[in-house]
């Protein structure tokens, strides 16, 4: 990842250090639009198309996580019609919010600006950046046990998973830019997470030098996400400052954070998550900072 940060993207960390807690509850919603989006797209498919987007729940390609530049398992866009484009769309939003699908349409539209600024790439296994390299599966029957879908490409990876009458889970779930902030062309300006940093930078400039101390964990960003593209992530040891020994207007500026990020999924969906954290504990989040304070910064 360390070669892709290196024309500007900034890391933002922060640690959410709790466990998901999930009630029953009647089909969601959500849960029922994901479906006849998902039946919807996989009707518009050719037999061969389907046999690239459509597997069992129980796929071993249903646990793969991936945000970098890679072939993967899936129907790609540039394989789809306009008219299959848009219902893969469709199903997009049915998961993210109207924030949440622009973001990830900014984040699909940085491959051109990448391509356009790196140099030409010529060896067979070079990476391609390509805004239709990104791809839609769908694990399971939708609306018919459990079932999911996933929409990845790099440095996109959304996946929604729905069993029986629980809330939907979207995890995990990525969205990057790189880079960070688009310095020249028609794109010029453009700042795909700038809510994400602007809060959290918000959040640092509130604390005191003995809360910043804390919070720091490491004066450089890492050369990659914590847990990378693990199957499994096990629970991070709890750097940085719980909320708990933050003072109520810090706390409000968490709360803004949390809505930034639940904030990019539809409201069906974002509320049972809340709910989840709120009954946990809102004071047992911790918040960490690795690398710069400045924008732009390493």
């Amino acid at each position: 990842m360390a070669r892709y940060l290196s024309i500007g993207a900034v890391l933002t960390w922060m640690i959410l250090s709790l466990p998901t807690v999930l009630d029953s509850a009647a089909p969601t919603a959500a849960a029922r639009a994901m479906a006849q989006a998902a039946d919807a797209f996989l009707n518009a498919l050719s037999a061969e198309q389907r046999s690239k987007a459509a597997f069992a729940f129980d796929h071993d390609q249903r646990l793969e996580f991936r945000f970098t530049p890679r072939a993967r398992t899936g129907l790609p866009l540039k394989e789809m019609s306009e008219a299959q484009r848009t219902r893969a769309h469709a199903l997009l939003k049915t998961g993210l919010s109207m924030r949440g699908y622009t973001t990830a349409t900014q984040i699909i539209d940085l491959e051109t600006v990448l391509r356009s600024i790196e140099p030409p790439r010529t060896r067979p296994d070079a990476i391609v950046r390509d805004p239709e390299l990104y791809f839609v599966s769908i694990f399971g029957t939708p609306g018919k046990g459990p079932w999911g879908w996933k929409f990845e490409g790099h440095h996109l990876s959304t996946n929604f998973t729905i069993v029986d009458d629980r809330p939907v889970v979207f995890a995990p779930t990525f969205l990057g830019s790189n880079p960070a902030v688009v310095r020249d062309g028609p794109r010029k300006g453009m700042r795909v997470l700038r809510d994400e940093e602007e809060v959290a930078r918000e959040l640092m400039a509130a604390f005191t030098e003995a809360q910043r101390a804390k919070v720091i964990f490491d004066v450089s960003a890492p050369r990659e996400m914590i847990t990378a593209e693990a199957r499994e992530s096990k629970p991070l040891d709890p750097a940085g400052l719980p909320v708990s020994a933050m003072t109520p207007g810090q706390r409000r500026i968490v709360e803004r954070l949390l809505d930034v990020y639940l904030g990019r999924v539809v409201p069906d969906v974002a509320s049972k998550r809340l709910e989840a954290l709120q009954r946990t504990g809102i004071d047992k989040i911790t918040f960490g900072w690795a690398g710069a304070l400045e924008v732009g910064g390493p």
